[in-house]
């Protein structure tokens, strides 16, 4: 799953991020097929001025899978970030671009909440201080229905 508990000896952290399925190394070879198989036909004319017309063409497409991707890891640095304290829960949620934004409220007076209606199957909030928040809106409905269970067996304690 898409996210990670941290422990500390005052107060536990929830990471949460989207899935990541193209890795640094699968990137790599992605690049590197797609290269390889682009100039496959120039091997064909090489060695005439076709060869370099073709290869303006061949190199602008390469460039602009790698400005596409490049583009989808920037999107993927959202993250959300949730600290329970026997004090305080506080989310941060950090989008890809845009301002941080943050949210706390009285442990004691929180409530997680799953509902159908929502915008996405299994819409996971909390609710508190005032204000009812969004969580892992990113994740699929079955994380979303595991991360509540997670969340309830957590703040009811507190």
């Amino acid at each position: 799953m898409p996210y990670r508990w941290t422990d500390d000896t005052h107060e536990k952290t929830l990471t949460l991020w989207p899935h990541q399925s193209l890795t640094p190394r699968g990137f790599t070879w992605f690049i590197g097929a797609t290269s390889f198989m682009l100039t496959l036909p120039l091997l064909a004319v090489l060695g005439s001025p076709v060869a370099w017309v073709l290869m303006v063409f061949f190199l602008g497409a390469i460039a602009a899978v790698w400005r596409a991707i490049m583009a989808n890891r920037a999107d993927r640095s959202l993250h959300e970030e949730l600290t329970l304290s026997t004090e305080r829960v506080h989310l941060q949620h950090v989008p890809s671009r845009g301002p941080v934004l943050q949210w706390e409220a009285n442990p004691h007076w929180v409530s997680v909440n799953m509902r159908n209606d929502g915008p996405v199957e299994n819409y996971l909030t909390l609710r508190g201080g005032g204000r009812e928040v969004e969580l892992g809106s990113f994740l699929t409905p079955e994380e979303r229905e595991g991360l509540y269970r997670e969340l309830n067996g957590f703040l009811r304690p507190i």
